[in-house]
């Protein structure tokens, strides 16, 4: 059986590609290598260098697959506020074209990987997939209006689909020099470059952590468990919520420095407090934390120190400049 897998030589897409080989799968692959590594995949994949947002050529290279895996998308929360047509066209508008080629070809079920940002500013936490969700910011709408398009496109064309809510994934594979998405590889690769961390507001937002396997786990069970069909389904670890200064105080403590961070202005729209509820995830996808939040920081430091402290690549749009825009962007401060 052959999985097509978008963004798949990303951070979530080449560890889904190595699973599904794992389980004896052909894995077809797309990237266009805006955010990914060609260094990431794993060679048996039969891998294409496209955008998403090419309808013809993804209906071609998907071609033969009967299942889908959608990771590709520009996570980018902050940055959406300043930036909505880039991020827009790179989170919905590839969405579509995907969806689209997926009913071309007869697929039989659709993985979508959604975000917490579907759901905003919540006042009630944890968060429910049964909740109204109300999104803050450009990405979590984009990311939202893709979900409701496969609902009602899945439905009107016979394909399953399951809509996965991953939770602030952590892990080896991460990219650690992009300076605008990322908190703990950021502040693990300013440590190795012996640069305070930068922290914003004053650093009492609160997030919990999802270790990269924990995640693939449930990705693999909501391609092949025939029960999910039409699920929403979050995934993330909701035993350890904490503030971002306290995941800055671990990280330091992990690689024997001091904390001493600097803060900087809080950025627009940016969510206080987001944690989700997996006991939906545990009922249906046997889910279940293997990798409490500091054994998975000590992987992805040993990962980033393997490879070295990089500069951040400040290669993304800044389509609005106002004095709203984090000086940490403009002035490319990480």
């Amino acid at each position: 059986m052959k999985i097509f897998i978008t963004g798949v030589a990303g951070f979530l897409g080449s560890h889904l590609a190595e699973r599904m080989l794992q389980l004896g799968y052909d894995v077809v692959g797309v990237d266009n290598l805006d955010g990914g590594t060609k260094e990431n995949l794993p060679k048996e994949v039969v891998f294409y260098e496209a955008d998403c947002f090419d309808l013809d050529k993804m209906t071609k290279y998907m071609r033969g697959c009967e299942l889908v895996y959608h990771a590709a998308a520009s996570p980018y929360d902050g940055l959406s506020v300043f930036s909505p047509m880039y991020v827009t066209r790179n989170t919905f508008q590839i969405s579509v074209s995907v969806l689209s080629a997926a009913i071309r070809n007869n697929v039989k079920r659709f993985v979508y990987c959604s975000s917490m940002a579907r759901y905003g500013d919540l006042k009630e936490i944890p968060f429910r997939e049964d909740m109204v969700c109300i999104p803050e910011n450009p990405y979590g709408i984009a990311k939202l209006a893709a979900e409701e398009t496969i609902k009602a496109l899945a439905k009107v064309h016979g394909m399953e689909y399951v809509i996965l809510v991953p939770h602030n994934i952590i892990g080896p594979k991460q990219c650690y020099q992009d300076p605008y998405r990322n908190v703990a590889a950021i502040m693990i690769n300013r440590i190795l470059q012996g640069k305070p961390l930068i922290i914003y507001n004053d650093g009492t937002q609160k997030r919990c952590f999802s270790f990269i396997e924990d995640v693939v786990h449930c990705f693999e069970k909501a391609l092949l468990i025939p029960d999910v069909n039409g699920e929403v389904i979050n995934v993330g670890p909701d035993e350890e919520f904490i503030t971002i200064n306290t995941l800055g105080k671990t990280i330091c403590r992990l690689m024997h420095v001091d904390f001493n961070p600097t803060y900087a202005d809080d950025r627009p729209l940016e969510v206080k407090y987001a944690t989700c509820s997996s006991e939906k995830a545990r009922r249906l996808l046997d889910y279940n934390t293997k990798k409490n939040l500091e054994d998975g920081l000590k992987s992805i430091i040993d990962y980033i120190e393997n490879k070295g402290p990089r500069p951040f690549k400040y290669n993304r749009p800044l389509e609005i400049r106002n004095k709203l825009t984090p000086k940490t962007w403009s002035e490319k401060l990480m």
